[in-house]
């Protein structure tokens, strides 16, 4: 079930590939998954969809890449970027800051919600296979990791594993903060993309011009080359 070495280290091409096989669906399933739920909860309650309702479908998409967003950088400002940039898995240091006290892997529970974000804009094939490919392939790059920072680490990260969630938050925190200081501004750089895909899809959501959306992707998905971040990466005992 673990992601073997080639899939860590490409990790971030096979993020891209998933996005690129949900988009091409279209081919095959000419629906819109955000279209086909909004009518699908008009017919429910025996009204017609509006453009407002639209609007509404596709703006909880653009929150949830925000959250996403948010998420990231919170979990990114605790980590260095160049280490974020890594194609290596690095276990030198436990990271119990941040968002770290709620949850293992903040960061790949961002990917989760990115999914689910940009899901809305794929077909309805898409958004399945990009929803539960992302999750399938999170898992495996989540449980090679945490068998290494087991292997390293021993006995610290199996007391940090038990007490804080792997994906799922917890309310409160898990862990007494270790008092390290977080780097916004290193943080929103390297997390651009997504924040870039929110405003997409919330533009999207205004105009309902899917042009605009093609656009503001494009150069959302091109901000990554040039960060030149093959991916993400996790030095500590989280994501």
């Amino acid at each position: 079930m673990q992601a073997t070495l080639f899939e860590f280290r490409n990790r971030w091409w096979i993020f891209f590939a998933l996005f690129s096989v949900a988009f091409f669906l279209y081919a095959f399933d000419h629906v819109n998954f955000g279209i086909a739920l909004t009518d699908w909860v008009a017919k429910l309650r025996g009204v017609t969809a509006t453009d407002n309702s639209y609007r509404i479908t596709f703006g909880c998409g653009a929150l949830l890449l925000a959250l996403a967003a948010l998420v990231r950088t919170w979990g990114t400002s605790y980590l260095q970027a160049d280490v974020m940039r890594d194609i290596a898995v690095h276990t030198e240091k436990l990271v119990s800051d941040g968002p770290y006290r709620y949850v293992r892997n903040p960061l790949y529970l961002g990917n989760i919600l990115m999914a689910a974000g940009v899901g809305v804009m794929a077909s309805r094939v898409g958004f399945v296979v990009l929803f539960v490919g992302m999750i399938i392939f999170v898992l495996r790059l989540l449980l090679r990791e945490e068998a290494e920072l087991l292997r390293d680490q021993g006995e610290s990260y199996r007391r940090y594993s038990e007490a804080v969630p792997r994906l799922l938050p917890s309310i409160t925190p898990r862990v007494p903060a270790a008092g390290h200081a977080p780097n916004w501004g290193s943080a929103f750089r390297v997390e651009l993309m997504y924040w870039l895909e929110s405003v997409a899809v919330t533009a999207f959501a205004v105009t309902l011009k899917i042009v605009v959306f093609w656009v503001l992707f494009v150069v959302a998905m091109s901000s990554s080359f040039w960060l030149k971040r093959p991916g993400e990466r996790k030095p500590s005992g989280a994501s």
